[in-house]
């Protein structure tokens, strides 16, 4: 039926926007700008890891994360387009003002702990590709993604970011290209549930990493860019489904990216009994197994997921600050330049007072386990709000699945933030 319509839709010319056949693709890239969240340097690990020691068999944590991120995503984007307010936005304008300002907070120190991992992702690809040392490579990281938030409007970002999904996307089909896959086992894996003994670390790590606060915030802000009239409530609905397409195509985007990491690691280091736990450990075995330009391949993609991964969290961290002032994401407004600068610089100190960059990644994710529960009840909440969303609102099964996905993401993070006090 949604995309019946979303065809439909189409072929009418009686509004405006007009969405020709080829203006759906305007629509396209919000949903990008979060993938790049789903394939960062942290998934990277656990992808790798869960291939190497389980080989396809946890590919189904793939398929039911990312349609567990589709329907949060999709909730939160709905958020912004329907009010016109990010979710910090909504926050400070729904809640008593103690609340929204502990919620922002924690969300801030949320996109800090993210953009530790994302800037560490960076430098160690700069370490494996020039053999930079990690604090050098994690302050060019810092220097680059600045130089490309303060100097590019949000557009011009969305197709840089496009840009590097697509280069990390192609150089895993070159890899993928290099290995001889199952594909009968791959399919079947991908669609049955199985926990082989000792997997429930690497379960709680690729699934509970999925669903990242900053993520939730970035896209209620971005997705803004495709707004035109919020009082005419066709314009609303079309884009509601034009929205729901774009976060569709980009999370199976994701989908792919993630799988093939799981697959070249299930293909190359599974079948030969070797298991990986550092992305260094990754990059150095691949090389004679599958030649130098693998190697090299690896590196790069990793490089552009550092990247792009820390442009998006330094954005979200700018809305996040912004929305403590009741105000939009503007590059070109000092408090949403406050908000990048905090998220990245504050993220940088802490690496310099981290020797171990591995002890630095555990550390994010231990921040991240203990904020998640924060944002996505508090996401529900302002959806499930007729006060807030008006005629909007979730309808009462939307809000019952969502909390379903909700307490299942937040008892995987617990878990996880256990079997780190305890592991």
């Amino acid at each position: 039926m949604l995309f019946a319509r979303l065809f439909r839709d189409l072929r009418r010319k009686d509004h405006t926007p007009r969405f020709g056949a080829l203006e759906i693709f305007k629509y396209l890239g919000p949903g990008l700008l979060v993938t790049v969240g789903f394939i960062d340097p942290g998934n990277w690990a656990s992808n790798i890891a869960a291939g190497s020691q389980f080989g396809y068999t946890l590919l189904w944590i793939v398929t039911l994360s990312t349609l567990m991120l589709i329907i949060l995503q999709h909730n939160v984007a709905h958020l912004g387009i329907a009010t016109g307010l990010c979710l910090a936005e909504a926050l400070t304008q729904h809640t008593p003002r103690w609340i929204s300002k502990s919620i922002l907070g924690s969300a801030m120190g949320a996109s800090v702990s993210t953009s530790l991992a994302e800037i560490l992702g960076g430098a160690i690809a700069l370490e494996m590709l020039f053999n930079i040392p990690i604090a050098v490579g994690s302050i060019i990281t810092f220097v680059v993604v600045g130089v490309l938030l303060f100097t590019n409007t949000y557009r011009k970002m969305e197709m840089i970011i496009i840009g590097f999904v697509s280069v990390i996307g192609l150089s895993f089909l070159y890899e993928l290209s290099l290995v001889k896959i199952d594909w009968v086992a791959a399919a079947g894996s991908w669609v049955t549930p199985s926990i082989p003994a000792g997997s429930i670390v690497i379960v709680m790590s690729v699934l509970g990493a999925v669903v990242m606060p900053h993520n939730l915030f970035l896209h209620s802000e971005i997705i803004q860019s495709r707004q035109w009239n919020l009082e005419n409530d066709k314009v609303i609905n079309r884009q509601l489904r034009y929205e729901f397409l774009d976060t569709l195509i980009s999370m199976i985007v994701g989908w792919g990216i993630n799988s093939a990491m799981i697959l070249l690691a299930a293909t190359t280091f599974f079948q030969q009994g070797i298991q990986v736990e550092e992305l260094q450990q990754a990059q150095g075995i691949l090389k004679p197994l599958l030649g130098s330009h693998a190697s090299i391949v690896f590196a790069v993609a990793l490089l552009f997921a550092g990247i792009a991964s820390t442009v998006t969290s330094g954005i979200a961290g700018g809305s996040i600050m912004a929305g403590f002032f009741g105000e939009p994401y503007d590059i070109k407004d000092n408090h949403s330049r406050l908000g990048v600068l905090i998220s990245l610089m504050v993220a940088l100190g802490i690496i310099f007072l981290i020797r171990d960059p591995f002890r630095g990644l555990i550390l994010s994710q231990m921040i991240l386990s203990i904020q998640l529960p924060i944002t996505i009840f508090s996401q529900i909440y302002l959806t499930s709000s007729r006060k807030v969303m008006g005629t909007y609102v979730n309808k009462k099964r939307t809000t019952a699945l969502i909390l379903l996905i909700a307490g299942v993401v937040t008892y995987l993070n617990i878990l996880l933030l256990i079997s780190i006090f305890t592991g």
